[in-house]
């Protein structure tokens, strides 16, 4: 008796900033799927929360970064062409006629532990790590504070929330402590977005104001002076126990002050470099940091590690448990560099959501 393809739903899109990008991401997933091994559904999440059956189709649900398709405009300037909602019971149904569910959700209500709990209640087994892990490192004031008490080395930031805003209007005495730039964030957003980098103290009100557009809750770092940024991959391997890549760097090019939404998405402002040129006991010590990273937050399945490394320290930056899949992003450049082929990249993560299953492990 031949036994049937694996069921498995591909869920993308989203409510978070990052919905572009999750669109691009789950193309590229699609498109690497064995249909002789893996009986194939997605679902997409609209801006606005919608659930919507998709094609099977990797054309139809891309969306390049900044450019909107005209197919949903109520959902705004994120847009991709989708059918009518699920609604309640179709979501259910959805979710549970499936093996195994790899959701290619970035940000916020989605990589935050908020589809992890959906998932974990129905019984699903899904990629990625849990609802623990996922909600941590989602959150950069409580992803440092948990890898500092692990004794890893995280750089200078201040915390700021929305009662600590009320309670105090001097927002620059606050941070004084910290050497500038500094660099406020939302404390829940990916690719850049909504970041400030701040040379002038007194401009920092303007960067806050930026930073909570998406996110009540603003986190500000101290610039690392004259360090590279590097990035490691974290894999679990067969067993679950997880296994470093070769690490990539990314190095902005003159014109910009960091490495922005922009930089990343929409023009040729960095230099992606896998492999990263770097020492072989420096790039030992990155490998062992993300592993140790992963560890501390009780991640699973896959993260990538950011780092700052300069001449004399290495820090980490932040751990991100669904990163991107397009096919510039760089997790599966730098596996793909360790020898590990994007499409196998794929299979390995599908089959460690199935060997782990649900429930309390």
């Amino acid at each position: 008796m031949t036994e049937r393809p694996l069921r498995v739903l591909v869920i993308f899109g989203g409510r978070s900033s990052e919905h572009e990008i999750s669109c691009l991401s789950a193309a590229g997933v699609l498109r690497a799927l064995d249909r002789t091994r893996y009986d194939v559904r997605a679902v997409g999440i609209l801006p606005d929360g919608r659930w919507v059956s998709a094609p099977d189709d990797p054309e139809l649900i891309t969306a390049a970064p900044g450019q909107a398709l005209p197919s949903v405009p109520e959902s705004g300037e994120h847009a991709v062409l989708l059918p009518e909602p699920l609604g309640t019971r179709g979501i259910a149904e959805a979710v549970a006629d499936v093996d195994v569910i790899f959701p290619v959700l970035h940000g916020p209500w989605g990589e935050d532990g908020t589809i992890q709990g959906l998932l974990e209640m129905a019984g699903v087994p899904y990629v990625g790590s849990g609802v623990f892990a996922s909600a941590a490192a989602m959150d950069k004031g409580h992803m440092k504070a948990m890898l500092a008490h692990a004794g890893l080395p995280v750089g200078d930031y201040v915390m700021v929330t929305p009662r600590d805003r009320a309670r105090d209007a001097d927002l620059a005495a606050r941070l004084r402590h910290l050497a500038l730039p500094w660099f406020v964030k939302p404390a829940r957003a990916g690719s850049s977005v909504g970041i400030t980098r701040v040379m002038d103290a007194a401009r920092v009100q303007e960067a806050f104001d930026e930073a909570v557009r998406w996110d009540p809750r603003v986190i500000v770092e101290a610039g690392v002076i004259g360090a590279r940024e590097i990035e490691c991959g974290v894999l679990a391997d067969v067993d679950g126990s997880p296994i470093a890549s070769r690490c990539a760097e990314i190095r902005v090019r003159p014109g910009r002050d960091f490495y922005d939404y922009e930089a990343k998405y929409l023009d040729d402002a960095a230099e992606l470099i896998v492999p990263a040129d770097l020492p072989g006991d420096v790039e030992s010590q990155v490998q062992e940091l993300a592993v140790r990273a992963f560890e501390a937050l009780d991640c699973e399945g896959l993260a990538r590690v950011d780092f700052f490394v300069t001449e004399d320290a290495i820090v980490i930056n932040e751990v991100n448990t669904m990163p991107g899949f397009t096919p510039i992003s760089m997790f599966p450049r730098m596996w793909d560099e360790s020898g590990v082929a994007y499409a196998e990249l794929i299979d390995r993560l599908i089959a460690d959501a199935v060997r782990r299953g649900t429930g309390l492990r």
